[in-house]
């Protein structure tokens, strides 16, 4: 019997299929390593049983929280415990302690805001490291995680109370402030192994205390090896602290007691412009004085590809520099000044700096949703260092790779910037390009480097270069690692850092706690060369032929492949300034879809619910196998021919990490390093049913364009088939969910009263309207509502009704069928001009912006793609004009379109409305629908989870406000959220409407045709 086998017999959830292996053989690192069972324990009894049990059948454990370290010490061979799926709740607060306990499991953003929402606002959980929406508690206290205001709250260990164990042996011990104890008091075993512990552990600091004084706690960040200072007497007998940052390699952390702080008020962000991070890094020890809640730094390259990804308007407010600090001032700070104006405090400050001479400019932001969307370039440096844009290149998606392995050292502030100045000569000395963040403050420096991880003669030159880094860290009293942890990434040059005697305490501590060496080996103690187990060692060098462009990032597609020819092929170096090709990849020799598919890095934004709109399916899974970092990892293990995944485009484990994907697009905008799911998708999708008989849904819903004249030429007749019984057979037959609300076809007459009177494009025609096939189908008022408004300045407006943009061929594979409708609309519309072409459908209007010139390897593709415009982002080219609409409501709701957030612009359509006064409230997530999804069988309940996320609850909120549904996928959602949810029974005609209705009086004299077929009862259930 395997070990999953085993544990699944105990009542223990457990996987071991490839798919599941291939998920969880990486995180945030440069490392694979393939465990042999991955297990989801529900409580500390769970992580018990699986303790013992591979302790019997002699099996390594690794626990893992949210996947995210870059230091590798999330995976291994062996079982693994995700603790983030069940046990991530808090169990309580305690409001007069100023305490909370929760399960390991808890992301860190969940725990300070269950703490908040408990003390009515007033405490919350201090740490907050970039990845604090997905990193969880457990992760936080293995790695002695910082965050961003560490400066002022220190790392995690300064914030835990008590922590609740299972020991290597599957024992529940509690590690406190001032010792050691079974969790249960009854429990003899468990008290026994308790007190045999803390009697070793006092031997161990009685025998070493002279080294436990010199050589550890030296700096804010020493994160290094042991905290075995924690054990001296005059700390306490501190075993809680101790065994913070031990990455699991001691016991399994099942909860914690950690401690709440007071919730900064008045916040003011200075961002404070510098030549280079060396002059942002000697102004620090003249900020910090002023008790700022954090002093974070970002460079250029950071900046710019965040400009490239998601547009400009994502760094405006950045004051002119190559390189800015970000500091926090509050009433804390105000305080610490004798004052309580905390601009005042601000001003202070900022013409300090300007007394100093380094600083170039800066900006005072007070706006708490710009300070937010500022704060997101920083916390998004891991992934956008790691797949860089040229900011001397118009293609976003050039540019070069960087990667972990030295990105978390850390000296004290005041050796910052002399410390910086050398490393830069280092990197310099190898020939390697370092991309620059992190906490200035406190003196940890985040450097992601241009290591060449495919070959061996890069990985020798990442070996040299992090020995030579850690023999400089060291002659500035630095740490090896300031947060991350050491893992396998730094554990092996601890000798570098810590004196034999130092090593061998760090080796009785591991031994202590687990003699047979089985938690988290190859961590701290015993651990393999930083160059073993490289994720990218040695990839085969097969070609993947693809459809789509998929070759953004790289310089040249080889020739056997068709990747190179769509709008991805560029000719931008791959090799970055100031290196050389030992430096670097040679990503020019890289297949392009093998390239893609690498581009994510496992920092794991995709299983974050407070920011963005990816990943709608994780967010109503919770499954690791339904975020955009499983499908990737899937894709990775595919590409590399891995045992795990080895039948390359016919894998099932693919196809079934595919099958929960809504193809929304968001992980293009949200994704830090830009992975575009929905296109490997669909890529993936093409070449798995070549010569195969595809799900029905393919050819009902895929080939949706084809018969949608023929149907809506017996529209009354089909409406009233879909009102009765034959609709659920009909839906049956088709592939789709008998549930799920089907669409009602507009009337020929509809269709000739909205679309026959719209002008065609002629040679005088300013403005061109295209309208798609869903449009012209289901609401053609809308078009006519978008002529009205596209014409209301004067300009002259030409329709087309005649193209496609081929989306549901593209969502469903089919992209032989794309490719040649696609030509012939680019061939059709490509007239010469550069007039804007307008589409009221986003998710068809993304198609021919994104889709089109991907597919198309032709100038004319090219050429349309970069005029097509949504009609909720060609709006403010109207109001520029001076246009304003009749009367508006005071407030809208507004369901946020996936492919509009992803192509034109997260605010696109707010953004508009507020220019008009409107209030907007946005429902900031997917509908569930998008196009196919909604409708096919196998997807009804998740469909329903995702519109749980934010369209249900925005509905509920208040039923009576307009909702704006620009995506007809959208306006069904609305239709049948208000016809199921329970609590909208007052509100059965709730409907959407298109921005273009919402702005022209069509609305009252033009309403959609009521749904002929209503939810089926077990639909309502």
């Amino acid at each position: 019997m395997d070990i999953a086998t085993e544990l699944v017999v105990l009542g223990i959830d457990a996987d071991a299929s490839p798919r599941r292996i291939a998920e969880y053989s990486y995180d945030a690192s440069n490392y694979r390593i393939p465990p042999v069972a991955v297990t989801f324990p529900r409580s500390a009894q769970d992580v018990a049983a699986i303790v013992r049990t591979c302790r019997r059948a002699g099996i390594p454990i690794v626990a893992r929280g949210g996947g995210t370290s870059m230091a590798g010490n999330a995976i291994g061979r062996g079982v693994v415990i995700d603790l983030s799926r069940h046990m991530n709740r808090v169990i309580s607060v305690d409001a007069e302690t100023a305490t909370a306990v929760a399960g390991s499991g808890i992301v860190l953003t969940t725990l300070a805001a269950e703490a908040r929402k408990a003390t009515d606002g007033r405490l919350t959980f201090a740490p907050d490291p970039s990845s604090a929406s997905r990193a969880t508690l457990g992760g936080a206290i293995g790695n002695d995680a910082c965050g961003n205001h560490s400066v002022r709250y220190g790392r995690t260990s300064d914030h835990v109370v008590e922590v609740h164990l299972v020991t290597s042996d599957g024992l529940l011990l509690t590690a406190t402030r001032d010792g050691l104890y079974a969790t249960d008091p009854d429990d003899r075993a468990a008290a026994a192994r308790a007190a045999e512990i803390a009697d070793a552990l006092k031997d161990l600091a009685a025998e070493n205390l002279a080294i436990l004084r010199t050589e550890l706690e030296t700096i804010p960040r020493q994160v290094s090896g042991y905290h075995l200072a924690h054990l001296l007497p005059e700390n306490g007998f501190d075993v809680a602290r101790a065994l913070v940052g031990s990455e699991g390699t001691c016991a399994i952390v099942v909860s914690a007691k950690v401690r709440l702080v007071p919730v900064a008020t008045s916040q003011l962000l200075l961002c404070v412009g510098y030549r280079s991070p060396s002059d942002a890094a000697r102004d620090v020890p003249a900020i910090l004085p002023f008790a700022p809640s954090a002093i974070e730094g970002i460079d250029e390259k950071i900046v710019a590809t965040m400009a490239a990804r998601r547009g400009r308007d994502t760094v405006a407010g950045l004051p002119a520099g190559q390189a800015w600090l970000f500091i926090d001032v509050d009433s804390e700070s105000a305080q610490a000044q004798g004052e309580s104006d905390v601009p005042a405090t601000a001003k202070r400050l900022l013409d300090h700096l300007r007394a100093q001479g380094r600083m170039i400019d800066a900006t005072v932001v007070d706006d708490p949703a710009r300070r937010k969307a500022l704060w997101r370039v920083r916390e998004d440096g891991a992934g956008l260092s790691s797949r860089l844009a040229d900011p001397d290149d118009e293609n976003a998606g050039s540019g070069y790779e960087s990667w972990p392995g030295w990105e978390d050292a850390a000296v004290a502030p005041e050796r910052l910037a002399d410390y910086l100045d050398e490393f830069a000569g280092l990197l310099e000395h190898h020939g390697l390009t370092g991309v620059m963040y992190g906490h200035f403050g406190a003196g940890c420096m985040h450097v992601r480097i241009t290591f060449d991880l495919r070959t061996p003669e890069g990985r020798a030159v990442m070996e040299r270069f992090c020995s030579d880094a850690a023999e400089l860290v060291v002659r500035h009293g630095g740490s090896l690692s300031g947060e991350h942890g050491d893992g396998r990434a730094r554990s092996s040059l601890l000798p570098l850092m810590y004196s034999p005697a130092m090593m061998g305490a760090f080796a009785r501590f591991k031994e202590i706690w687990d003699p047979a060496g089985a938690l988290n080996p190859g961590s701290i103690v015993d651990p393999p060369s930083i160059t073993a187990d490289l994720a990218l060692a040695d990839v085969p060098q097969r070609t993947w032929p693809t459809a789509f462009g998929l070759g953004r990032p790289h310089r040249e597609a080889p020739p056997e492949t068709a990747l190179g020819s769509g709008a991805g092929d560029t000719t931008s170096s791959a090799t970055p300034p100031g290196a050389d090709s030992g430096g670097a990849s040679e990503l020019s020799l890289l297949d392009p879809f093998v390239h893609a598919v690498q581009g994510c890095i496992g920092v794991g934004r995709c299983r974050a619910d407070t920011t963005g709109v990816m990943c709608p399916s994780y967010r109503a899974t919770r499954d690791e196998k339904d975020s955009t970092r499983g499908r990737a990892r899937v894709l990775q293990d595919m590409v590399r021919t891995a045992p795990s995944v080895d039948e390359g485009w016919r894998s099932p484990e693919v196809r079934e990490a595919l099958e929960l994907c809504l193809s929304c697009k968001a992980c293009s905008t949200d994704c830090p390093t830009g992975v575009d799911m929905a296109t490997y998708k669909s890529e993936f999708f093409h070449h798995h049913y070549r010569r195969r008989v595809r799900p029905l849904s393919h050819y009902s819903l895929g080939w949706m364009p084809a018969w949608l004249s023929a149907a809506g030429a017996a529209a009354p007749l089909i409406n009233r088939a879909l009102s009765s019984g034959l609709g659920r057979l009909a839906a049956r037959a088709g592939g789709l969910d008998p549930r799920r609300t089907m669409p009602a076809f507009a009337t020929r007459r509809a269709r000739r009263t909205h679309l026959d009177a719209l002008p065609e494009v002629s040679a005088d025609s300013q403005v061109i309207l295209f309208v798609d096939s869903f449009t012209k189908a289901f609401r053609p008022h809308v078009a006519s509502a978008a002529a009205e408004v596209l014409g209301a300045t004067g300009d002259r407006v030409g329709c087309t009704a005649d193209n496609c943009c081929g989306l549901t061929w593209i969502s469903t594979g089919q992209l032989g069928k794309a490719e040649r409708t696609l030509r012939r609309t680019a061939e059709n519309l490509d007239d010469g001009t550069d007039r804007p072409i307008v589409l009221p459908e986003p998710s068809c209007a993304a198609a021919l912006a994104n889709d089109l010139p991907e597919l198309v390897a032709t100038d004319a593709a090219r050429r349309v793609a970069a005029r097509v415009r949504s009609f909720a982002s060609y709006l403010p080219t109207l109001l520029d004009a001076g246009w304003r609409p009749p009367a508006l409501p005071d407030s809208v709701t507004l369901q946020t379109h996936c492919h509009e957030y992803a192509v034109f612009g997260a605010r696109s359509g707010v953004a508009a409305l507020e220019r008009l006064g409107v209030e907007v409230h946005a429902a900031e997530g997917c509908c569930g629908v998008a196009g196919n999804f909604g409708f096919e069988k196998g997807h009804y309940e998740v469909s329903i989870a995702v519109a749980e996320n934010a369209l249900a609850p925005a509905l509920r909120d208040d039923p009576r406000r307009p909702i704006v549904t620009d995506g007809f996928s959208c306006a069904m959602a609305v239709e049948h959220v208000a016809a199921v949810d329970d609590d909208l029974a007052g509100a059965r005609d709730v409907r959407g409407v298109h921005l273009a209705e919402l702005l022209t009086r069509a609305t009252a004299d033009n309403p959609t045709p009521k749904n002929p077929t209503p939810p089926s009862r077990s639909a309502r259930s």
